[in-house]
Protein backbone atom coordinates (compact mmCIF):
# COMPACT_ATOMS: atom_id res chain seq x y z
CA UNK A 1 0.00 0.00 0.00
CA UNK A 2 1.20 3.38 -1.07
CA UNK A 3 1.22 6.16 1.10
CA UNK A 4 -2.70 7.82 0.11
CA UNK A 5 -3.51 4.67 -0.86
CA UNK A 6 -7.11 3.53 0.86
CA UNK A 7 -6.81 1.96 4.07
CA UNK A 8 -8.35 -1.13 5.27
CA UNK A 9 -11.44 1.23 7.27
CA UNK A 10 -11.84 3.32 4.07
CA UNK A 11 -12.26 0.55 1.90
CA UNK A 12 -15.17 -1.64 4.44
CA UNK A 13 -16.52 1.97 4.26
CA UNK A 14 -16.32 2.62 0.60
CA UNK A 15 -17.44 -1.13 -0.16
CA UNK A 16 -20.85 -0.45 1.43
CA UNK A 17 -21.11 2.47 -1.29
CA UNK A 18 -20.28 0.56 -4.20
CA UNK A 19 -23.91 -0.74 -6.02
CA UNK A 20 -22.08 -4.00 -6.63
CA UNK A 21 -23.16 -7.14 -5.77
CA UNK A 22 -21.33 -9.65 -6.36
CA UNK A 23 -23.87 -12.42 -6.25
CA UNK A 24 -25.83 -10.57 -8.52
CA UNK A 25 -23.30 -8.41 -10.94
CA UNK A 26 -22.63 -9.60 -14.25
CA UNK A 27 -19.78 -10.54 -16.41
CA UNK A 28 -16.43 -8.21 -15.98
CA UNK A 29 -14.45 -7.00 -13.31
CA UNK A 30 -14.56 -8.89 -9.60
CA UNK A 31 -15.93 -6.00 -7.62
CA UNK A 32 -12.66 -6.68 -4.85
CA UNK A 33 -10.75 -5.29 -8.54
CA UNK A 34 -12.12 -1.57 -8.11
CA UNK A 35 -10.28 -0.95 -4.99
CA UNK A 36 -7.16 -0.89 -7.25
CA UNK A 37 -8.89 1.41 -10.01
CA UNK A 38 -10.70 3.82 -6.99
CA UNK A 39 -6.72 3.94 -5.54
CA UNK A 40 -5.34 4.94 -9.01
CA UNK A 41 -8.08 7.48 -9.57
CA UNK A 42 -7.07 9.01 -6.16
CA UNK A 43 -3.62 9.28 -7.33
CA UNK A 44 -4.21 10.75 -10.81
CA UNK A 45 -6.54 13.76 -8.83
CA UNK A 46 -3.66 13.68 -6.04
CA UNK A 47 -0.66 14.48 -8.09
CA UNK A 48 -2.74 16.09 -11.15
CA UNK A 49 -0.35 14.29 -14.09
CA UNK A 50 -1.65 12.86 -16.76
CA UNK A 51 -3.88 10.03 -17.42
CA UNK A 52 -1.19 7.72 -18.74
CA UNK A 53 1.34 8.61 -15.77
CA UNK A 54 -1.16 6.55 -13.98
CA UNK A 55 1.24 4.13 -11.93
CA UNK A 56 1.11 0.68 -13.47
CA UNK A 57 0.29 -0.68 -10.49
CA UNK A 58 -3.30 0.37 -10.00
CA UNK A 59 -4.04 -1.88 -13.07
CA UNK A 60 -4.02 0.02 -16.97
CA UNK A 61 -4.34 3.60 -17.06
CA UNK A 62 -7.41 3.24 -19.31
CA UNK A 63 -8.95 1.13 -17.71
CA UNK A 64 -9.04 3.51 -14.72
CA UNK A 65 -9.59 6.92 -17.06
CA UNK A 66 -12.91 5.10 -18.56
CA UNK A 67 -14.11 3.85 -15.16
CA UNK A 68 -13.60 7.60 -13.88
CA UNK A 69 -15.43 8.71 -17.06
CA UNK A 70 -18.38 6.50 -17.05
CA UNK A 71 -18.56 7.35 -13.11
CA UNK A 72 -18.82 10.82 -13.41
CA UNK A 73 -21.01 11.11 -16.22
CA UNK A 74 -23.29 14.05 -16.32
CA UNK A 75 -27.06 13.23 -15.94
CA UNK A 76 -26.42 9.70 -15.95
CA UNK A 77 -28.47 9.42 -12.24
CA UNK A 78 -25.88 6.47 -11.63
CA UNK A 79 -22.95 8.00 -10.20
CA UNK A 80 -21.39 4.60 -9.75
CA UNK A 81 -22.73 1.76 -12.14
Amino acid sequence: MSRGDLTEAEWRVLTGLLPIDPDKRGRGRPPEHNRSIINGILWRLRCGAPWRDVPPKYGSWNTIYRRFRRWSEPGSGRPWR
